[in-house]
């Protein structure tokens, strides 16, 4: 039987007081499965990601524990556990990509691996030195995930990862996706059908700031889950 590792009961939050983003939003998280997040543009995906990664604390829920434990988003036992890859990032400009990912490892209390492979798969060897200001967007997303890929954090939080890579890079990552249940559990929001149903082994469906449907195995399809969001054409 699956453990849980991160489970959340009736969570709510807000931006402006008395209108809920999310409301009594209520999942659970298993052990090395790979979790995809899908919902219409302002179903609540990216402030789902935002609030387990700690940076917006106007929430409440009636329980959250991971790995069996009560906990709360911005325990620092918590923090070590993830790392998050978010659709917009331009922190740490005056970084190279080497500096940068030396200073995550060094923060989560890593030893460097080699990501040879991944900076390969992902054609990112003309940019390894360049400050990350500089970079485009599809580089700057590239960073992130070869750092999270690299880092296997127990927890992964990818919030549209897809957007702004050319095709070879995203065919890389459905693979890292895929393959990620290896060292941890990845939860991931997207917009794009085909990300969800290529990698996922759960797929939750956003609606109205909480959790309408959520799909296993094999029901795991196009049409199922187009369905669910009443979407006569491809998302």
């Amino acid at each position: 039987m699956s453990e849980n590792i991160l489970q959340i009961n009736e969570l709510n939050s807000w931006y402006k007081k008395d209108s809920n983003v999310l409301s009594e939003l209520s999942f659970e998280l298993q052990k090395n499965e790979i979790v995809g997040l899908i919902g219409l543009n302002g179903a609540g995906k990216t402030t789902l990601i935002k609030i387990l990664s700690g940076l917006l604390d106007s929430y409440n829920a009636d329980s959250i524990s991971f790995d069996g434990k009560p906990v709360t988003f911005r325990n620092s036992r918590f923090k070590t556990m993830r790392y998050t890859v978010f659709s917009e990032d331009s922190s740490f400009g005056y970084f190279t990509f080497r500096e940068y990912l030396s200073y995550v490892f060094s923060a989560y209390g890593k030893k460097l691996p080699d990501v040879s492979e991944l900076v390969k798969g992902f054609n990112f060897e003309k940019y390894e030195n360049k400050l990350l200001k500089d970079l485009s967007m599809g580089n700057r997303r590239k960073v992130n995930l070869i750092t999270s890929f690299a880092l296997k954090a127990p927890l992964l939080f990818l919030d549209e990862p897809v957007n702004g890579l050319d095709f070879q890079s995203t065919e890389f990552l459905y693979s890292l996706i895929s393959g990620y249940k290896e060292y941890g559990t990845l939860l991931f929001s997207s917009h794009i059908l085909e990300s969800i149903t290529l990698t996922s082994d759960k797929v939750m469906v956003l609606e109205n700031g909480s959790i309408s449907r959520i799909f296993t195995g094999g029901e795991i399809t196009a049409e199922s889950v187009r369905k669910v969001l009443k979407l006569d054409n491809v998302i």
